[in-house]
């Protein structure tokens, strides 16, 4: 599927272990015809397209487009098993031979991720603190209430006191925190902290976030990790959050984030 047209490139959606010819057929975004461009033994799945990245205003059609993206992906996990996934609009200038060239540059690099990734899978934890168990643990504890009381219209010394008693009970749910941190890397092979500030769904949003995980785990380990968070969604004031399995995007950055040679 070469050709000398200077606005032809490749769309692709992702990398796959194989080194074989493979039609999908009418899948991808705007029903593009979706295939494989082999080097050796791994593949590139992609489509055709021109030279310029998909955007529109349209917030459906943009919705649309991530799924057709993600469904892609999804499909190649089925049948290929491990997968390196490619952000939407990762956009070859170039004709078949350019992506493969570029695989063929990239080989050592490709493999070695997708012999890592093997076997496992990413899934998201956000573990949340509620609001009133914060206020009580910290504002309305009552040894911090009893000393207010005791240091009402007292000296300097006592707004001190005062202090170093919220600073005591913040230090302790963070020791809280910091355990739990350690019990979950215990279950997975590697993990991103990501940022705590996203907004968290709606049934989510009046809590407070202390842990936005990235969780790269063994398939024979997600049932340890489900069961450590189900242990800690038990506890009083906590609350968790967890998804997956998804593609491993927060664990093949440098690939995503990589000028690719020839895209725009």
């Amino acid at each position: 599927m070469s050709s000398k047209n200077t606005h032809e490139g490749r769309y692709v959606y992702c990398i796959v272990n194989s080194g074989k010819e493979t039609d999908f057929g009418h899948i991808g975004v705007e029903n593009s015809f979706v295939y494989t461009l082999p080097i050796k033994d791994i593949d590139a799945i992609g489509h055709c397209c021109e030279v310029k990245l998909y955007k529109t205003e349209d917030k459906e059609k943009a919705a649309e487009w991530l799924l057709t993206h993600q469904y892609v992906i999804d499909l190649a996990t089925k049948e290929f098993g491990t997968v390196i996934p490619l952000s939407f609009n990762n956009i070859f200038a170039g004709d078949d031979e350019a992506v493969k060239k570029w695989l063929d540059g990239h080989y050592s690099q490709l493999k070695t991720l997708l012999e890592w990734l093997e076997g496992k899978e990413q899934y998201e934890v956000q573990i949340f603190l509620e609001n009133e168990f914060v206020r009580k643990t910290i504002y309305e504890n009552e040894e911090i209430q009893n000393l207010r009381k005791e240091m009402e219209n007292k000296t300097k010394g006592a707004a001190y006191l005062l202090k170093k008693q919220h600073e005591k009970r913040l230090a302790l749910i963070e020791h809280h925190t910091e355990n739990l941190y350690n019990q979950i890397k215990e279950f997975v092979d590697d993990v991103k902290n990501e940022s705590t500030n996203k907004k968290a769904p709606e049934k989510w949003e009046r809590k407070l976030m202390i842990f936005n995980l990235s969780c790269l785990v063994l398939k024979d380990r997600v049932q340890k990790l489900t069961t450590l968070l189900e242990e800690v969604n038990r506890r009083e004031g906590f609350a968790v959050r967890f998804t997956g399995p998804w593609p491993p995007y927060s664990f093949v950055g440098q690939i995503n984030e990589s000028k690719i040679e020839g895209s725009r």
